[in-house]
């Protein structure tokens, strides 16, 4: 015959004392779990989901980013004429040359510079960023003002740029390469890697910083999924270009590296937080074992068995754990969506992401709580099933 529930419910409400500061105790380390885990997943956001399926990158041969590339420009006319290239607005095939370069920006908030990305493109690279993926969404969308006009000083920053660094409003002259650049818009994008770009025209980008003749990496827009699969293979099998080809996606996937130096602090930080909070509940439910002899006792007696009552004392520490998860969650929700940023160790710039408290990231919040509380209940609902019934008694 197993103990209701309620019973477990009204001894919790009968120590409230103990309760709030055992959940409390949870509740701080369901928080710091929870701050580590929106971390990773707002890295992962920024990563992970950027980029396109379609968009197939090429780098030279052996480079692993675009920063460190590099390929002669002769060689852009032939990656045109692959056969799978979709066409942009004009009827021609949708490919971009492209640089990438570092920059250093003050922040608006006066705590220093960091390293920016800066990326020239030619128009088809605005145009297949603005176009949906596989998954029916755009990379990125205008948010204010306009696009920059090829063959002019003009720069669009992303909204997390505009926020976080000085002279990035439209209308702001940004000063990098040789001279100052207009910023003449804003762009949306959608938490994904490019949220931390700049962008203007390749060819002035080129000039400003003495790289003509070449470009970093070339982007080409194929026109399905199947078609991306087989150009990227062309352009690595081309024994004419010595280039590599990669699905945009899958380049932004591999820089997920930068996010493991906070995985690695996530899970020593949670474990030795998991152990105080496990001794924190095993010492609650020690001294509810304490407190309740004679009710234990009394329990057996009237037939109740043992197994009966270790279930009902873990289950009262696995309630108190969740009691603690969900308090963690609550407070923690009012961060969710902040912004911070991180170094890229692939472009050795600073990548800006979003902490996102997902619903897997608060499922595995209370998995956790939940192993806390069993770990902690365990010990003491032994004790408590195995005490001698004529001892509690007279006790």
């Amino acid at each position: 015959m197993a103990i209701p529930i309620s019973y477990n419910i009204r001894n919790l409400r009968l120590r409230k004392g103990l309760t709030v500061m055992t959940a409390l105790g949870i509740a701080l380390t369901v928080t710091t779990a929870i701050f580590l885990m929106a971390l990773v997943a707002g890295l992962d956001r920024a990563f992970v989901s950027s980029g396109s399926n379609l968009n197939v990158l090429v780098l030279r041969k052996g480079s692993e980013a675009e920063l460190s590339g590099g390929f002669d420009a002769t060689l852009f006319p032939t990656l045109k004429t692959l056969p799978g290239i979709a066409k942009d607005s004009h009827g021609e095939p949708m490919a971009s040359g492209e640089w990438v370069v570092v920059i250093v920006l003050p922040r608006k908030d006066g705590t220093g510079e960091v390293n920016v990305t800066v990326r020239g493109m030619m128009p088809d690279g605005l145009e297949m960023r603005q176009l949906p993926g596989a998954n029916g969404k755009p990379s990125v969308k205008l948010a204010e003002g306009r696009w920059f006009q090829s063959g002019q000083r003009e720069v669009v920053v992303s909204k997390s740029v505009r926020d976080r660094f000085a002279q990035a409003n439209i209308g702001d002259s940004m000063q990098f390469g040789k001279g100052s650049w207009k910023v003449v818009g804003v762009f949306d994008a959608g938490g994904s890697a490019y949220e931390s770009e700049v962008w203007g025209d390749v060819n002035q980008m080129a000039s400003d910083f003495d790289r003509q003749g070449g470009f970093a990496s070339a982007y080409l827009r194929a026109t399905d999924p199947v078609s991306a699969e087989a150009l990227k293979n062309r352009v690595s099998d081309d024994q004419r270009l010595k280039l590599e080809g990669m699905l945009e996606n899958e380049y932004y996937a591999k820089q997920t590296s930068s996010g493991t130096p906070i995985k690695v602090i996530g899970w020593v930080v949670g474990v030795i937080m998991a152990i105080g909070s496990i001794f924190a509940a095993m010492n609650t439910m020690y001294a509810a074992v304490a407190y309740r002899g004679r009710e234990i006792a009394t329990l057996r007696v009237i037939g109740f068995s043992r197994p009966a009552i270790l279930t009902s004392f873990v289950l009262e520490s696995l309630l108190l754990a969740l009691l603690g998860a969900l308090v963690g969650i609550l407070l923690m929700l009012p961060f969710n969506g902040m912004q911070t940023g991180t170094s890229n160790a692939v472009t050795f710039s600073e990548v800006v992401f979003a902490l996102r408290i997902t619903p897997a990231v608060a499922t595995r919040a209370i998995i956790f709580a939940l192993i806390m509380g069993f770990l902690g209940g365990l010990a003491p609902a032994w004790h408590a099933a195995r005490q001698n019934i004529l001892a509690a008694l007279r006790g």
